[in-house]
């Protein structure tokens, strides 16, 4: 299906361009880059708000020490900034897709599971602050993943295969695995939508992403899945006369049953679409300079020219202003500043004890002067409010702090309305994700309380003690006769 184009520029490209804005701010890669150039893995972490959920040593009381050296490896290239902005996320508002288990890597020993390294994202009711945890998965529910909704790593989102888009040794890659340098490929016959207005597919690159795919699973040459939208996906096979020959792709000839579709490999999302950032260049939405700095380096400058203001946040919704900068209202014939000074927001043109009478007579129920009362609107719901919301929903509370400072000062008080609203949900909603973190909430907490509503038993589940399992498995059920 085509995408709805809003003034020429689709959605989804509106979406990125604000989480490129907002999602990974230039503070935390400067800190989480400086961080990991001393080899503070941990610290750069903490910059980037990922949570650490291993530890080193008991790792290796429970897998060996050679684990351990390439977890360490792995971590020690670990660039979670990179991560961060690579990562999945949904529509409408670009944040992380909740409740996700995502694999960066895979640790195979003879005789022993299969151990991952993965990244989780809190479900949707605990994803204030947006933060992400880094931990291991050997198959238990051990630690943190015995609350986590989705502890089994995603097949459909995985960047096992895609280091680069996480490991900064391998960030290069990005512009060979993404299709953004050598001849243009062609999408194979019967293959999904391929043009840019339906659809930004990245058809070119899914053999040789196939290949990869298949290799890592241990499986000759065959067929998969790509999974193109809720309930659409297709079944390709991966073909070549013998090895020497590049792989092609063709369309299964005979449907598969459902099971046996379902089992196939599934072609990561990093691999069937193009990559956002080389959409924006393409369309001129976003410049070389927005971007991150290993992303940057890795695609070549090319595409459409900016789009005029792409530079500045032009497509931001509401202006940002600068600290001290003055605002001009039409005061009693007049036309007076208003600025920061001493901290606060004030009407430079009025003496004190001026203002002093205005706000008395205004408690008293009398008109606010102009001055007063645009000082009043800004308080309460500036014109940066939606770049506030905007930080706030992506987690980056310090910035919309420095914007709100910046409005009103470090020594304003808030006033009720939306701006004191939007701060005051989001420091509560901090709460929510506290007690997931901490296992004292499992679910959300409306869901609980509808599953025990009166004449509703909760199903019972592993995560019931065992006692009590025994205990309602043993109950015998009522039985009733007919008599005659």
């Amino acid at each position: 299906m085509a995408h709805h184009l809003v003034n020429g520029v689709p959605p989804h490209q509106l979406m990125w361009r604000r989480v490129r804005e907002y999602a990974v701010p230039p503070s935390m890669i400067e800190t989480a880059t400086a961080r990991r150039a001393v080899g503070d893995w941990a610290g750069a972490c903490a910059a980037a708000r990922i949570d650490v959920d291993l530890d080193l040593r008991a790792v290796g009381k429970h897998h060996g020490t050679d684990l351990v050296a390439r977890l360490r490896a792995d971590l020690r290239r670990l660039a979670p900034d990179l991560l961060r902005w690579h990562m999945p996320r949904i529509a409408p508002d670009g944040r992380l897709r909740p409740g996700l288990t995502l694999s960066l890597a895979r640790y195979r020993s003879p005789g022993t599971p299969v151990v991952h390294l993965v990244v989780r994202t809190p479900p949707a009711w605990a994803d204030a602050g947006q933060r992400m945890s880094l931990a291991l998965w050997d198959g238990s529910r051990r630690g943190t993943a015995g609350h986590h909704p989705h502890p089994h790593p995603d097949r459909r989102f995985r960047l096992d295969l895609h280091r680069h888009l996480w490991d900064a040794v391998r960030s290069g890659d990005l512009s060979r695995r993404c299709g953004a340098i050598g001849p243009a490929h062609a999408p194979p016959a019967g293959s999904a939508p391929h043009d840019r207005s339906e659809g930004p597919w990245a058809t070119g690159r899914w053999a040789a992403e196939a290949e990869h795919l298949l290799r890592a699973e241990g499986l000759p040459r065959g067929a998969f899945t790509v999974r193109l939208g809720a309930r659409n996906r297709t079944v390709f096979e991966l073909v070549a006369p013998d090895d020497s020959h590049a792989p092609s792709l063709r369309p299964l000839r005979g449907p598969l049953p459902p099971q046996e579709a379902a089992a196939l490999p599934v072609l990561p999302e990093a691999a069937v679409r193009v990559p956002p950032d080389l959409e924006l260049l393409r369309a001129g939405l976003i410049t070389a300079e927005r971007l991150h700095p290993l992303v940057a380096a890795a695609l070549p400058a090319t595409g459409a020219p900016p789009v005029p203001g792409a530079a500045r946040g032009a497509f931001l919704e509401g202006p940002v202003a600068e600290s001290g900068d003055p605002h001009m209202v039409e005061c009693r014939g007049e036309v007076h500043r208003i600025a920061l000074r001493d901290g606060v927001l004030t009407a430079v043109d009025h003496n004190r004890d001026q203002l002093r009478r205005e706000e008395l007579l205004v408690a008293l129920g009398g008109p606010p002067l102009p001055c007063l009362r645009a000082i009043d609107t800004v308080h309460r719901s500036p014109e940066a409010l939606p770049a506030v919301r905007e930080r706030l929903a992506h987690g980056d509370v310090a910035g919309a702090l420095t914007v709100v400072e910046g409005l009103l000062g470090p020594g304003a008080l808030l006033r009720d309305g939306p701006l004191r609203d939007a701060l005051w949900s989001a420091a509560s909603r901090r709460i929510d994700h506290g007690l997931f973190r901490s296992g004292l909430v499992a679910v959300h907490p409306a869901a609980r309380a509808a599953r025990t509503e009166e004449g509703h038993r909760p199903r019972a589940d592993r995560r019931l003690p065992e006692s009590m399992r025994h205990k309602r498995g043993s109950r015998t059920r009522p039985r009733t006769a007919r008599t005659a």
